[in-house]
């Protein structure tokens, strides 16, 4: 097993991909005209819930243009997880807004709803709750303090595709969210996005933005009102997220099926502790992440790492905390606080391979190795 090389995450692509794919191209419909764009969106939107959706280019740029569409700008403040991809971060800066961080929750892994009201100013306007590796966030606690605020919520949901909150799918409990579509998500185009949202304004505005601010139901003549961005996705891209999207459940409940069996095997195990689920919610484990305990497992988890890659088995580390981001000091971020639970998560955290489609033999042999690891 271990002279073939078992990566962290590859795409499943076994649908109608290239049936798709190639009626774009011998139709000559390869950039953002097309059907499968619209019809992905629709397919997509009726997925999560929600009335509309629009496709662009990448997960980034779909937070950056969702914050956009709320009007977010600069002087303004976004509230957002500590723990989280930069992304997150880097797409309130380019609004020239600020990000202002919270730490992870200890169990979930999640922004620490406890913890936002105490970071709203004057300047707030939005919180951005992102579901951590597929775990949904406590919605009904972040709901209750942005409607006593009245502050906006996006969320970002780039790595929980289907995740469920309390009977309600991830992306439909807020004013607009977004998700990405790379190639190692739970649903992917291989690099793509969207914003979705049940506001027709907000969806307006995510469609007037994303076109460098052509007029939406005036002539294109090439006059443009305020300056946009170039965010469309090709039909190509659209044929693979519409195959993508018929599938989804299928691949939802692949994803689960392979965490359930890393639970099987490693859940036990003296040093090795996983994210607890959201109550009353459905996980999807866009990745397998666990946590070790140095003292307890007898390694760290970057020599665990190589020592995984010496044996065939790629992993990630976990994100850096935003409080230790050079850039976003640069920016002017306020990097002083307890984030003690985001570093200890960037300390001790990786994830293993996260396939739909991995075997379960694999996730047998992923597992028995690490466990061969503890001294």
């Amino acid at each position: 097993m271990s002279s073939e090389f078992i990566p962290v995450c590859e795409p499943s692509l076994n649908g109608n991909e290239i049936k798709y794919v190639n009626d774009a191209i011998s139709t000559g419909w390869i950039s953002s005209q097309g059907k499968y764009v619209s019809q992905f969106e629709e397919m997509f939107a009726e997925y999560c819930d929600v009335k509309y959706a629009v496709s662009v280019c990448n997960g980034t740029a779909a937070l950056h243009l969702a914050l956009v569409a709320l009007g977010i700008g600069k002087g303004d403040e976004v509230i957002i997880p500590n723990f989280t991809m930069s992304s997150c971060a880097f797409a309130v800066c380019y609004t020239g807004a600020m990000p202002v961080f919270v730490d992870a929750r200890s169990d979930t892994w999640n922004i620490n709803e406890d913890e936002i009201e105490s970071k709203i100013t004057i300047k707030t306007k939005a919180i951005m709750p992102v579901h951590i590796f597929g775990n949904p966030c406590n919605m009904d606690a972040i709901r209750k303090v942005a409607e006593k605020h009245n502050l906006l919520i996006l969320e970002d949901a780039a790595e929980a595709h289907g995740a469920e909150y309390r009977g309600s799918k991830v992306g439909s409990m807020s004013d607009v969210a977004a998700f990405s579509l790379y190639s190692n998500k739970n649903l992917t185009t291989g690099e793509g996005g969207l914003a979705v949202t049940d506001s027709e304004e907000v969806y307006k505005n995510l469609l007037y933005y994303k076109n460098v601010c052509f007029s939406l139901d005036g002539p294109r003549d090439y006059r443009h009102h305020d300056i946009g961005f170039n965010y469309r996705m090709s039909n190509i891209h659209a044929a693979i997220g519409l195959a993508q999207v018929e599938k989804a459940d299928e691949y939802r409940s692949l994803r689960i099926k392979n965490s359930e069996a890393y639970k099987e095997y490693l859940q036990n195990v003296e040093g090795i502790s996983f994210p607890v689920d959201q109550l009353d919610s459905v996980n999807v484990k866009w990745m397998n992440g666990i946590l070790i305990d140095p003292e307890k497992f007898g390694r760290g988890s970057i020599e665990i790492m190589e020592m995984l890659r010496e044996k065939g088995i790629d992993s990630r580390r976990f994100f850096v905390g935003m409080h230790q981001q050079p850039s976003l000091e640069k920016y002017g971020c306020t990097m002083t606080g307890d984030y003690s639970v985001t570093e200890k998560l960037t300390k001790n955290g990786f994830y293993l391979p996260s396939s739909s489609n991995l075997p379960s033999e694999k996730i047998k042999y992923i597992s028995e190795t690490l466990i061969s690891l503890k001294k």
